[in-house]
């Protein structure tokens, strides 16, 4: 696209905002238009294509030129969730029962030990750098432990369709971790809010939860996707409404706990990849269908998702992090590092694979960006650094990590 052409479509985004059209499909357009190039342009510099993505949003967020409107800003949360969804479920539809045996207990270790290890060494930190308690420490560990599967997933997924390090399942290894990953920080953090905010929180429990979270989130994933197939085999329904059911299901699932009004956290990530799994355990020729489905579908929902990530950033808040909130997220990755090498011993992996999951475990962005300003609205004391830090651990991370797998995967894996 022509440097013309590109101001042409600034400049049309400019005129609706001016004009105060406040239909959303004016941003959605404007995302569409300026999401394609903006992809291809990262991909023509040998640069994943989503950083485009999500520096786009940057600069057409609110924080930038600000020219989405409120309608689309206000049901972003929304869309990002139904577009993770689809990713997940492709992870699903991808994932073998050989290769999941293979890193079963592996992948449950990487869904733990690293955001465990992580969380204490930033909690650490912040208390000798920014004069945190312990449980204010606890709080911006546990929004900064959570490893990203909007970005990590999806570089996963091109390794299984390229057969890189599929051989020892390593993409499957960390598409599990890397689901499940976020229950462990967000049960966790919520488990220091509770203490700050002086409500009688047992820790004990709140960790119990954590494995009967999985359990829930495995067993109505398997559930729904017993129901979809006996609804596969009964009906005769074409695949493009096949896979509106599986969505339908999946962003029921994802809502669970909303619905039931709980306190209890459900692996609903976990369950969405669940549905995909049986379903091309039972159905293989049906799974495959609906796999090359969503592949197309993902296309305009990976715009969405990571133009809207981008928008969330608001680089006059990560600036007030300074030198200080880079020092604590990069203290953070060595004890998150420290926790993927815990997590790998005893596996047949030799380090060229054990460096590639380290930096497969770096991004940042889905969990920060939606939960980084939740300790300011609660009136949380130093709120307002938590959230710098949280949005700086996306600027930094998200790059890094996207970058690092992209150029790492094919000189550290073998097929």
């Amino acid at each position: 696209m022509t440097p013309t052409e590109n101001n042409t479509i600034v400049s049309v985004g400019v005129f609706l905002t001016r004009k105060g059209v406040g239909f959303m499909s004016a941003s959605l357009a404007i995302i569409l238009l300026l999401g394609l190039p903006a992809r291809r342009v990262f991909e023509k510099l040998k640069l994943p294509g989503l950083l485009g993505m999500l520096i786009l949003g940057v600069l057409i967020g609110p924080h930038g030129f600000n020219l989405l409107q409120d309608d689309m800003l206000q049901i972003s949360s929304d869309l990002r969730s139904i577009a993770l969804i689809i990713i997940l479920l492709r992870a699903g539809l991808g994932i073998k029962k050989d290769d999941l045996k293979e890193v079963g207990s592996t992948a449950l270790k990487m869904s733990c030990i690293p955001g465990l290890i992580e969380g204490l060494f930033i909690i650490l930190a912040s208390v000798s750098f920014l004069d945190f308690t312990f449980v204010q420490g606890g709080l911006l560990g546990f929004i900064i432990a959570a490893v990203s599967p909007a970005v990590v997933i999806p570089s996963m997924l091109k390794l299984m369709e390229n057969n890189i390090g599929t051989k020892k399942g390593i993409p499957t290894l960390i598409l599990a971790g890397a689901s499940t990953d976020d229950v462990f920080a967000i049960t966790i953090f919520s488990a220091f809010l509770g203490l700050y905010s002086g409500s009688h929180i047992n820790i004990g429990i709140q960790l119990l939860n954590i494995p009967i979270s999985i359990l829930l989130g495995i067993m109505a994933g398997v559930i729904i996707g017993f129901i979809l197939i006996k609804i596969f085999k009964r009906y005769h329904i074409r695949d493009t409404k096949k896979v509106l059911l599986i969505l339908g299901f999946s962003i029921l699932l994802n809502d669970l706990e909303a619905i039931l009004k709980t306190n209890l956290q459900i692996a609903s990530l976990l369950g969405v990849m669940t549905i995909g799994f049986v379903i091309i355990e039972k159905l293989p020729d049906v799974g495959e269908r609906l796999s090359n489905k969503f592949n197309k579908i993902w296309v305009f929902a990976e715009i969405l998702l990571f133009v809207l990530v981008g928008s969330q950033v608001d680089l006059n808040v990560a600036l007030k992090a300074g030198g200080v909130g880079i020092i604590i997220i990069l203290i953070g990755l060595i004890g998150r590092s420290i926790g993927v090498i815990i997590s790998l011993l005893g596996t047949d992996y030799n380090w060229n694979e054990r460096l590639f999951c380290v930096i497969s475990y770096i991004p940042k962005a889905t969990v920060q960006a939606a939960m980084g300003a939740v300790p300011l609205s609660l009136g949380v004391e130093s709120g307002d650094i938590i959230l710098a830090i949280a949005v700086l651990s996306i600027l930094v991370t998200a790059p890094l990590g996207a970058i690092g797998i992209h150029y790492s995967a094919e000189k550290l894996l073998v097929e």
